[in-house]
């Protein structure tokens, strides 16, 4: 039986011809991502903003009656709800600060969410509550904290590791490329505003592990073939690591969209963001391995001294191994 190939031998794509179009493209779209951040901000879920999160589904109507709601708990003299439809147009999230004194006194905050439940389910015959979620302030804030050093610091030490392994321009190579795939995910969130919680920096920290993995593959790569073609231009080099690799990395990138797609369609709720969040991942990771990690070697003088500093360069034509 002959196998499949899903990419041909001796494939000969022209990546890095187009490297100065796409990073442009790149550079416009992380500042976009970052000016939605800025300015629409994120859905800030319970674990970042604290309070009480009451997610309700009306079971029988087409969509949540957002407006009669938002009064019906405003009357209740709480304060003024947050109200976000997130999913399905009937499923709506009705997020509250959290009553003065409930930091001393968790009952407080208890009676609070039982008086809004019992209030909705009195109004709406068909509202069905799916979950009550409740986080202190306090808590919180060091929630958002850490989730904020977890991706510094994970940024941080895969540059460091790839800088020991390679060379520092590598390292930046990598860093640049993991900002680049973050602020991306971070801008498809802003518009969406799919809700932003502890599962999404968790899905941050895995889409940063998988592109790590991807760059690492075609970073490799390009070190061996710097050693073997010693003569050869750069942006050729690069195109023919990019070219071997390609293979592995299409069939790494399918083999995930396959689960992913169908968690996407066919899974709970509860982890959409999640998956959405490494979906995407799964392009903008291999995106970012070829026209961000790659390029840049270009433009930080990357050559076959940066490996083999004492070795000349082999007499044969160019393109010749060594």
């Amino acid at each position: 039986m002959k196998l499949l190939k899903l990419v041909p031998d001796h494939t000969n794509i022209h990546f890095l011809k187009w490297r100065v179009p796409f990073y442009l493209v790149s550079m416009v779209l992380v500042a976009a991502s970052w000016g939605l951040v800025l300015t629409k901000g994120l859905n800030l879920g319970v674990d970042f903003i604290g309070g009480q999160m009451i997610r309700v589904t009306f079971e029988r109507s087409a969509e949540a009656p957002v407006g009669p709601l938002r009064d019906e708990v405003t009357k209740l003299g709480y304060g003024e709800p947050i109200l976000q439809r997130f999913g399905k147009p009937n499923e709506v999230s009705i997020r509250m600060k959290l009553p003065e004194g409930a930091e001393h006194d968790p009952a407080l905050a208890d009676r609070m969410a039982r008086t809004i439940t019992a209030d909705i389910r009195k109004n709406h015959a068909d509202a069905r509550v799916d979950g009550v979620d409740s986080v202190s302030g306090k808590v919180s804030k060091e929630l958002g904290w850490d989730a904020f050093r977890a991706l510094g610091f994970a940024a941080l030490a895969v540059a460091a590791y790839i800088w020991v392994r390679f060379e520092w321009q590598f390292g930046i190579g990598a860093l640049l490329s993991l900002v680049h795939d973050v602020s991306l995910t971070l801008g498809m969130f802003a518009v969406t505003q799919l809700e932003f919680d502890l599962n999404i920096v968790a899905a941050l920290l895995t889409l940063i592990g998988y592109s790590l993995n991807d760059t690492i593959v075609v970073y490799d790569r390009i070190r061996e073939n710097l050693k073997k073609y010693r003569r050869m231009p750069l942006p050729e080099l690069l195109d023919l690591s990019v070219n071997e690799t390609l293979a592995r990395t299409i069939v790494t990138s399918l083999s995930m969209l396959i689960t992913l797609v169908s968690l996407l369609v066919f899974g709970p709720q509860v982890i959409f963001g999640f998956t959405a969040a490494i979906t995407l991942g799964i392009f903008i990771g291999t995106y970012s391995s070829i026209y961000m990690a790659a390029p840049i070697l270009i433009w930080l003088k990357v050559s076959p001294k940066s490996f083999v500093p004492g070795e000349k360069p082999s007499d044969g034509p160019a393109g010749a191994k060594a």
